[in-house]
């Protein structure tokens, strides 16, 4: 009998990939989607079944994966850091985990949900577990190769997004004329980008995506994609750079076709080793 697995969908097309190559390595799925984040569509993919809680209900989410004989699970998707802020009502034992943190950041939020869910038999496994074909190589990804102007910029953002991550406040960071112009916070990579074009005057800017301070790789992982792409040309964007091996490139065809379209540079950098 194949093993079951869980998935805990948040949003965007991740929760698709991660389910579509489950199916095809043979394991059956058991779909935990997030009301508040989960893209309903999933109700057609072929799921051994579908479950649909809130954020707030830990509880429900180990009942049901424990009801379903699940003892693997993967975080797939995002779940939006302006949640832990929302109106969503935790559940007693939510409300408990959060009671014990001294932060309430992405890591230390989700790594607790993660030590609960073992402490019940059900290990969380690394985000990119079943996608690995997906992680970004090292080297030059696109036709056109960063300026050297773009290089000095890409070195000081790595230098600058390393720190951030450490402290979870965000992966990515904005940079023009080596000056850090935006950091992401909770809004995500687009809103920074946007915001940090309506600062320069139409000076281009180098977009840095890191997440190599991280030790795990269960949850919010770095992600680029065709969207990715689009509002870099939006907003003047001329170069992304990103950690190799631990960053996942989706539609990456297409992507490369944009980009190059758009004369964008993307190039993977092997994680800095302190």
């Amino acid at each position: 009998m194949p093993e079951r697995i869980g998935i805990i969908a948040g949003n965007g097309k991740f929760p698709f990939l991660v389910f579509d190559a489950a199916r095809a390595q043979g394991y059956e799925v058991v779909v935990a989607a997030i009301k508040e984040e989960t893209n309903p569509e999933i109700e057609f993919r072929a799921a051994a079944s579908v479950h649909w809680l809130s954020l707030g209900e830990l509880s429900k989410l180990i009942e049901t994966f424990k009801r379903e004989g699940v003892q693997r699970a993967v975080m797939a998707g995002q779940i939006k850091h302006k949640q832990i802020f929302s109106s969503i009502r935790p559940d007693w034992r939510l409300a408990k985990l959060l009671l014990s943190l001294t932060r309430r950041n992405t890591d230390s939020l989700l790594g607790a949900v993660a030590k609960v869910l073992a402490d019940e038999g059900i290990r969380l496994e690394n985000s990119t577990w079943l996608l690995e074909p997906l992680l970004v190589k090292p080297g030059l990804i696109t036709r056109r190769a960063p300026s050297e102007p773009e290089r000095k910029n890409i070195e000081y953002g790595r230098l600058v997004a390393r720190q951030l991550v450490e402290h979870d406040i965000g992966q990515t960071v904005v940079i023009a004329e080596t000056a850090c112009v935006a950091v992401e916070a909770m809004e995500g990579t687009d809103a920074a980008l946007r915001r940090a074009a309506s600062l320069v005057n139409g000076r281009p800017l180098v977009l840095v995506k890191s997440g190599a301070r991280r030790k795990h790789m269960l949850f919010d992982v770095p992600v680029v994609g065709v969207e990715t792409v689009k509002v870099m040309r939006e907003t003047g964007a001329t170069a992304l750079a990103v950690d190799a091996g631990r960053t996942l490139m989706l539609d990456r065809d297409e992507l490369i076709q944009r980009a190059d379209e758009a004369h964008v540079t993307i190039i993977g950098y092997e994680p800095a080793k302190d």
